[in-house]
């Protein structure tokens, strides 16, 4: 059942965001914060508030804290497609499919490449949560590309330290609708939830610090195709800022896409792909760098733009 909470809010929160606050208050994440406050689950002296609102001491909170949803345990089971780009005793570098999740996440009933890879007989670091172990970083399930997943714990821990001190290079390659300009540029736009509360991500002020740099690869006549580096790695970054320069990822209809392209090019997802990822290695200290290739809908979809230019 449902928690009910009601409490003041203390001298020491004072002109904080409500979201802030309630991270403070209750433990939880502010994404699951600003979550609440958007299913009209937080109260502030008897009424609805935003979640960048600022609280004063001794305003009356009331929040409704529901009970925690079970994350599914990852079903191991070898996925075709799924190619091995590299392994060793430490890691292994994977070419994700589309379709296919990081790790089992709660309304994902689809595959995962922790999935894929304990069905496929391989070993993973045992480290992080049950449902995730040996995941460092995430692809998006429609995002196609290089992921590397640690095998052993040594490995885990300082894979997460690269991603976390943002050492490790990801190069990711978009086919954009139009034409950016400036052709090369950087996209420097806080990003967190939407505030329709639909699922989507967005550039918000107070949102979290998000960096993409940008270079245009080749120009069609109805889009282009860009080189993509993050300094940082939100969740739908790409998507975002794409759409946000009024260039969305082709195909991604969830962020802004013309359909009538997408159904010219064949696309039933956003044409976006991690070509390539780059570390040192966390057992020998060599410089590695993987790349992969470009998936049969998003090579038909380049194929068909650059005929029509």
């Amino acid at each position: 059942m449902s928690e009910v909470r009601t409490l003041p809010v203390p001298d020491g929160l004072e002109g904080e965001r409500l979201d802030a606050a309630l991270s403070r208050l209750f433990g939880f994440s502010r994404t699951r914060a600003a979550e609440l406050i958007a299913e009209g689950d937080v109260l502030v002296d008897g009424s609805p508030a935003a979640k960048s609102d600022r609280v004063h001491a001794g305003a009356w909170l009331e929040v409704v804290i529901p009970p925690p949803v079970a994350t599914p345990m990852p079903v191991a089971e070898p996925i075709p497609g799924m190619a091995i780009v590299y392994e060793d005793d430490d890691l292994i570098v994977v070419n994700k499919p589309i379709g296919v999740a990081a790790h089992p996440t709660v309304g994902w009933t689809g595959p995962t490449v922790i999935g894929g890879l304990l069905g496929a007989g391989h070993t993973i670091a045992t480290s992080g949560a049950a449902e995730r172990q040996g995941i460092v970083h995430r692809l998006d399930a429609n995002t196609t590309g290089a992921m590397v997943v640690a095998k052993s714990e040594y490995a885990y821990s300082m894979l997460k330290r690269a991603f976390k001190e943002r050492t490790v290079d990801k190069r990711y390659h978009a086919l954009v609708q139009g034409h950016p300009d400036p052709f090369r540029g950087t996209v420097d736009a806080p990003i967190d939830r939407h505030p329709s509360g639909d699922g989507r991500f967005a550039v918000v002020a107070g949102g979290k610090p998000s960096v993409t740099h940008y270079d245009t690869v080749e120009a069609f006549r109805a889009a282009s195709l860009l080189d993509i580096k993050l300094e940082t790695g939100r969740t739908h970054q790409i998507r975002v800022h794409m759409s946000a320069l009024r260039h969305p990822c082709a195909g991604d209809l969830l962020y802004g896409a013309d359909p009538t392209l997408a159904a010219r090019l064949g696309l039933k997802r956003q044409w976006l792909h991690a070509v390539s990822l780059g570390f040192e290695h966390p057992s020998t200290g060599e410089w590695m760098t993987f790349t992969t290739e470009y998936p049969d809908d998003l090579r038909h979809a380049l194929d068909v733009v650059g005929a029509e230019s």
